[in-house]
């Protein structure tokens, strides 16, 4: 089983490298909204820059696993090729772990221009210690999104996929306080915010990194997400496998 998990990781990684373009969209747009929106505003601040810096370290690792995961779920779905990988006596659990295993290295992989953004242009500050616990947070932080991911592609054709990773995608990086401070969101917003997903990620990396106090109702509203996504990709996975299979 291991070596099949290597195997499946190697081509998908060697799949997003022969086209590049999908990995360099991940790794430089979390930094150009960060060069744009982050650096002339709160760049000569230190803790507010290293927030800013977490907030676009969740925004392109969410991007590669909620929009990422949802089209290739839902492609493989359509593929003849992916039916009959399921009726092998390895199933589909090494395909699938190396999927997540190649995804997870893109999302460091984006992490890297962010880094240098915050180093080059502003005054964010972090220990060593507290990088690497950002980076554990961030790996941690993107499962309900990959969950949700993985529920979307399983229910969804591939064109419906995208419309709908990205509607949700877009309203949770805002409300989630991922493009402006929560202070700065207007006040209907700021309610809801503490109950968005994105929300309790963003309050984890921002204690780690810039020892903010994370707010209770965020970190319990991530926990009670991630097991909703959990249950509802568990569900259609099997759906979907029912259908297939029965």
């Amino acid at each position: 089983m291991p070596d099949l998990v290597i195997a499946h990781t190697r081509l998908f990684l060697l799949e997003q490298l022969r086209v590049p373009v999908g990995l360099l969209a991940a790794a430089l747009f979390p930094a150009i909204s960060m060069a744009a929106f982050a650096v002339p505003f709160v760049g000569d601040v230190p803790k507010a820059a290293t927030m800013a810096a977490g907030s676009m370290m969740i925004f392109g690792a969410m991007a590669g696993s909620l929009i990422n995961l949802s089209i290739t779920v839902s492609q493989d779905r359509e593929l003849p090729w992916n039916p009959y990988l399921r009726t092998l006596p390895a199933g589909p659990l090494p395909r699938f772990t190396g999927r997540i295993l190649a995804m997870l290295a893109g999302t460091l992989v984006s992490v890297v221009p962010v880094l240098l953004v915050a180093a080059l242009l502003t005054e964010a500050t972090i220990t060593p210690l507290g990088l690497l616990l950002g980076l554990g947070v961030l790996v941690a932080g993107v499962v309900p999104f990959m969950l949700m991911g993985l529920f979307i592609g399983s229910v969804m054709s591939a064109k419906a996929a995208i419309a709908a990773s990205q509607v949700l995608f877009f309203p949770m990086a805002i409300m989630g306080g991922l493009l402006l401070p929560p202070a700065m969101l207007p006040g209907f917003v700021q309610v809801v915010s503490p109950y968005v997903p994105t929300r309790g990620v963003a309050e984890l990396i921002w204690a780690v990194t810039a020892g903010t106090t994370p707010d209770a109702v965020a970190l319990v509203s991530l926990a009670a997400w991630t097991v909703v996504a959990a249950i509802a990709a568990a569900w259609a996975y099997r759906r979907d496998e029912g259908r297939r299979f029965s």
